[in-house]
């Protein structure tokens, strides 16, 4: 009998770890392969996309104007898009500011499909965006042995590299995941 019970204790705690696995964040090593992997969210006027494999949300359309670091951060904490907007830097929860960012160097590189042949942009089959440049996107990553430089993504499929804060590049900003606040 109390092997019985020992065995169902078991059974029942399996189910609810495999429930909570299940429920759990989409991990960043799942590949969701087109065209599923991207949602136009409707609860944001259609102007800004879930990606399903990382669970960030983006701009269906960029700004094609370019700005420098420092005017890339502000650009994107008080952007509105699809009427939510990100200037709610004052409210962070968990070490991680609500609202529109700019996205770490992780994020942003992880739009990368490197089977997409360049001039790009380089991003996978069947995505929803519009207005995405084949150019150098900032992230709020610093490059940590020369902080006067800050992380990008060429969308043309040359890679990531890092260039001056002073320099105007173009910028994509997000919402959700574990971003960092890119002030230095």
């Amino acid at each position: 009998m109390k092997m019985v019970c020992g065995i169902l204790i078991g059974v029942v705690a399996l189910l609810m770890v495999a429930h909570l696995a299940l429920a759990g964040p989409p991990s960043w090593d799942d590949q969701i392969n087109m065209p599923s992997r991207f949602k136009v969210l409707k609860e944001f006027n259609d102007a800004a996309v879930l990606d399903k494999e990382t669970g960030l949300v983006w701009e269906q359309s960029p700004d094609t104007g370019e700005r420098t670091w420092v005017n890339a951060l502000a650009h994107c904490y008080t952007r509105e898009v699809g009427g939510r907007r990100g200037d709610r830097g004052d409210l962070i929860i968990g070490g991680r500011r609500l609202g529109w960012r700019l996205p770490t160097i992780e994020e942003l590189a992880s739009l990368i499909d490197p089977t997409i042949a360049t001039p790009g942009p380089t991003l996978p089959l069947g995505h929803p965006f519009s207005n995405v440049q084949s150019s150098l996107y900032w992230s709020a990553t610093s490059n940590a042995s020369s902080t006067s430089n800050a992380w990008g993504v060429y969308l043309s499929g040359s890679g990531v590299t890092n260039d001056g804060k002073t320099v105007a590049l173009h910028v994509w900003c997000v919402r959700g995941g574990q971003g960092i606040d890119g002030v230095q």
